[in-house]
C-alpha cells in the first residue's frame, strides 16, 4: 500500500487543486427567450439555428 513519506502542506495541496474547478457553461437565449446550451435544440420550442427541428405533440 502506498504511504506518503512527507506531509503535503496546505499550499502544495491547494496549488495542485487549482485547476480542478468546474467551468460555467455558456448559455445562449433562444428566439422564444428560453436559455439553452449552444449547438443544441431548444427544449421548449424545438428550434435550432432558426429552424424548427423538434416537433412536440400538441395535447
Amino acid at each position: 500500500m502506498a504511504v506518503p513519506k512527507k506531509k503535503t502542506s496546505k499550499s502544495k495541496r491547494n496549488m495542485r487543486r487549482a485547476h480542478d474547478h468546474v467551468s460555467v457553461p455558456n448559455v445562449i437565449f433562444c428566439e422564444c427567450g428560453e436559455p439553452t446550451l449552444p449547438h443544441r435544440a431548444c427544449s421548449k420550442c424545438g428550434n435550432y439555428k432558426g429552424k424548427q427541428m423538434l416537433f412536440k405533440d400538441e395535447a
